[in-house]
């Protein structure tokens, strides 16, 4: 597609929330005789234009698939290489995020993750819960599975203790103990990577999601993909199960 034939969108077209699965790193890297490592530090490249991209086009969610709760099988230098870099990032993008009014957002099962890495998140948390030009979340140590079933462990334990009863429990009430209560469900998925599926990401959440499959590898995206993206969901007619 022409750059200069991409549309110019309306605040009403646009998605609210835009979640990304960011594959291809390795292969990437692999394809120019590279270190797996170094397809992981491109792609950290590709996080910052998505959020600019982001920002620029006034999506006001964005959330990225950073590490699976599956990912623990990789060989174990490069999940030790993967929170290295994850934490060095957390430390850089601080100040940055605070200027540009990022929120910022870690989900799953975050008291899993190394030490160091949950005090950055912490802090990266506090720093930004009053901004507000965009939510931007970062999937790590995440599963959907293991989502609900933290959400349905959670439901279970109010009814043992009394504090809940079962008959009162309905999508509402699920839906507010996941990580992502009180946000938008994503409106728009992007992949990258050429691979054809949602890998366990945000199950829930996606019951209604327009999927866009988009044949490169993360660390080739740019705005641009980014708004090809967009202009496909634009594109499309959400009935939600409704007639037309």
């Amino acid at each position: 597609m022409n750059k200069n034939k991409l549309s110019t969108f309306s605040p009403e077209q646009l998605p609210k929330h835009v979640a990304i699965i960011m594959d291809g790193n390795r292969r990437w890297a692999k394809a120019r005789y590279l270190p797996k490592l170094e397809g992981h530090r491109q792609g950290v490249k590709a996080v910052r234009r998505s959020v600019e991209g982001c920002l620029d086009l006034g999506i006001s969610t964005l959330t990225l698939y950073t590490f699976s709760a599956e990912n623990w099988k990789r060989p174990a230098d490069e999940v030790s290489s993967l929170m290295g870099l994850l934490a060095h990032h957390l430390k850089r993008e601080l100040a940055e995020l605070v200027k540009e009014g990022v929120r910022f957002q870690a989900i799953g099962r975050i008291g899993q993750l190394p030490t160091l890495i949950q005090e950055l998140i912490g802090e990266l948390e506090e720093s930004t819960r009053h901004n507000n030009q965009l939510r931007f979340n970062i999937a790590v140590n995440y599963g959907g599975r293991q989502e609900l079933t933290d959400a349905a462990r959670s439901l279970a334990r109010d009814v043992a203790q009394g504090g809940l009863r079962w008959e009162d429990i309905d999508d509402d009430m699920l839906a507010s103990r996941l990580t992502t209560h009180g946000q938008p469900d994503p409106d728009l998925l992007i992949r990258t990577g050429g691979d054809f599926r949602i890998s366990n990401f945000l199950l829930w959440q996606m019951a209604y999601t327009e999927l866009v499959f988009l044949p490169i590898f993360w660390p080739e995206f740019d705005a641009h993909h980014l708004r090809q993206a967009v202009e496909e969901f634009t594109r499309r007619e959400r009935r939600f199960g409704a007639a037309n």
